[in-house]
């Protein structure tokens, strides 16, 4: 049994938890959401106190968590902001107590959290907050197709680029082999390195820091015994020639990362945390405003996130 949070309540996270319980009541992976039950619509729900007391097969089990105000799609208000923020807690919560195998999280809108005090840049590092484990954690996309680990995330570019260095690639790179091996069951993970400029730099004559960063930071990956290569020209590294070479590719900015990923498969991409002390898979896609309330949602991302999660967990568990 995964937890799933509300989300956004302003956004698409009831309607596609929905459609995701109508996907998966007959085969599972099972659930439970986090969220006002009286706002949920188009299910047979059970409010349940404990997940032992869920009873997937028949109704959408919900821990009911009444929100302070009503939420109106696509309008989102700071007053719910609490409510998103303690979902959150809750599920990592039971994760940690081991009620659930893991979490998945319904997107978030990160500027009506801020606005109301929220002091982290996303999800991410909030969940590092809650349950890390000495160890930044990491964003990881991922598909059947492609894995992609995004060494710097969410900042203007040019202070992505001024922010490389070798010990910040090698961490993020160590971070991936560890979380292959234990979450993903790959005994001995390939990690492609995506060089930063066009064909990684081409010996010096189209910039030095492929030379002077990336370079070294795969010789000391392979010193650590990790199968790194790299750096990888990005034009051609996410072709389907390439990708086969590899299992995961560790690149150095934010669309470097999500653009092959999201142009390859953008209904079943899947945000996973690496680094945590439990699992925690998201959709690929943000709150989806413009939509909410519509029921014109697609929920294909949510059930990938969610069948992710559940193997993640299966993987971590037969390892212990």
């Amino acid at each position: 049994m995964l937890a799933l949070t509300m989300g956004e309540p302003a956004g698409i996270g009831a309607e596609i938890a929905v459609k995701a319980w109508h996907a998966l009541r007959a085969s599972g992976p099972e659930f439970l959401l986090i969220d006002d039950a009286d706002r949920l619509t188009g299910a047979p729900i059970q409010r349940i106190t404990h997940p032992a007391e869920a009873r997937f097969a028949e109704a959408l089990p919900v821990l009911h968590r009444p929100l302070p105000t009503p939420a109106t799609p696509g309008k989102p208000s700071t007053a719910t902001a609490p409510a998103v923020l303690a979902a959150i807690r809750e599920a990592v919560a039971l994760a940690r107590s081991g009620a659930v195998t893991g979490i998945v999280t319904n997107p978030i809108q990160k500027s009506v959290l801020t606005a109301a005090g929220f002091a982290h840049p996303g999800h991410t590092e909030f969940l590092g907050e809650l349950a890390g484990t000495g160890v930044p954690p990491v964003m990881m996309l991922a598909c059947p197709e492609l894995r992609v680990v995004p060494v710097t995330v969410h900042e203007p570019l040019a202070r992505a680029i001024a922010r490389l260095t070798p010990d910040l690639i090698v961490e993020h790179a160590r971070i991936t082999h560890d979380a292959l091996v234990r979450d993903f069951g790959i005994a001995a993970p390939r990690l492609a390195v995506a060089g930063l400029n066009p064909h990684a730099g081409e010996a010096g004559t189209l910039g030095h820091e492929d030379d002077a960063i990336v370079a070294p930071a795969v010789a000391r990956l392979k010193a650590l015994g990790i199968a790194a290569t790299g750096p990888w020209p990005p034009d051609t590294m996410f072709t389907a020639q390439a990708r086969p070479r590899y299992d995961a590719a560790i690149c150095l900015y934010h669309d470097q990362a999500l653009i092959p990923i999201k142009t390859l498969d953008m209904a079943g991409g899947v945000n996973v945390t690496l680094g945590l002390s439990i699992i925690r898979t998201s959709p690929d896609h943000g709150t989806a405003l413009d939509i909410a309330g519509q029921g014109i949602a697609g929920a294909e991302s949510l059930i990938a996130a969610i069948r992710l999660a559940a193997q993640l967990a299966d993987h971590r568990r037969n390892r212990r």
